[in-house]
């Protein structure tokens, strides 16, 4: 693969074309995003964020920006965690952020949250902004990854900290087989039935089949020059949390 391409899914495409591609993709499936998040993970995906949160450990007063945020699950919890702090989210598609605003928690909570349209490799936002950067199910929809570290790393003020949820590999190998004869028979058609979109679901199933196994990723955010990079396997790895800090 050379410089001037990257992966969409199993496809090969221009590295200029991806974002749009993905943008495409969280588009046609706004509106069902998180009813599909609940069928596919059979509800999972909120123990995973709320494991999030536990090694997070949200204090008062914080300000968090969630990157890839959509409809704002992160950020409510940890607004709900910590007293008087604030949240951005951003996300690359405007039709996710709509589906959040419309949820009941975003008016509970409109005066400490910010939604903004950005792209996690050219954030919107000045340098040392944030307490904590997150960002959930997110990075590896990105065409350049390493971008996105930096850009989390020069947003994050000094000791602020870093938190990646993303799916990941199961250490073993006959879990990790069935798991995927589930993923790949089983979600594209419920994308089909539920969302009207198979093409879709079928992407998401293989972008999670392209992102780096636990150590490689750990690697990337190290050499966005994090400290104290740990990371934690989620339900035998099917997701894995990584944490680091801007020291």
């Amino acid at each position: 693969m050379n410089d001037s391409t990257t992966h969409f899914g199993y496809q090969t495409v221009p590295e200029a074309d991806k974002a749009g591609m993905v943008h495409g993709v969280f588009t046609r499936v706004a509106s069902k995003y998180d009813i599909m998040n609940d069928l596919m993970s059979g509800g999972m995906h909120r123990l995973w964020k709320d494991a999030m949160m536990d090694w997070l450990a949200p204090r008062p007063g914080q300000r968090l920006l969630d990157v890839a945020g959509g409809t704002g699950d992160v950020a409510f919890r940890f607004m709900r965690r910590a007293e008087g702090s604030t949240a951005v989210v951003c996300d690359l598609t405007e039709s996710m952020l709509v589906s959040g605003r419309q949820r009941a928690e975003a008016d509970q909570m409109a005066a400490r949250l910010d939604w903004v349209v950005g792209d996690a490799m050219a954030l919107p936002f000045a340098d040392n902004s944030f307490d904590v950067y997150t960002i959930s199910f997110g990075i590896r929809n990105v065409t350049r990854i390493g971008d996105a570290l930096r850009e989390a790393y020069r947003v994050l003020r000094p000791g602020g900290r870093l938190m990646v949820l993303e799916f990941s590999r199961i250490p073993n190998d006959l879990a990790q087989w069935v798991y995927d004869k589930y993923s790949f028979n089983v979600i594209p058609v419920m994308g089909q039935v539920v969302a009207g979109d198979r093409e879709s679901y079928q992407y998401l199933v293989e972008s999670i089949r392209k992102f780096p196994e636990q150590e490689a990723f750990a690697s990337m955010i190290r050499s966005a020059r994090f400290d104290q990079v740990k990371y934690r396997n989620l339900t035998m790895g099917i997701a894995a949390l990584h944490s680091g800090w801007k020291l």
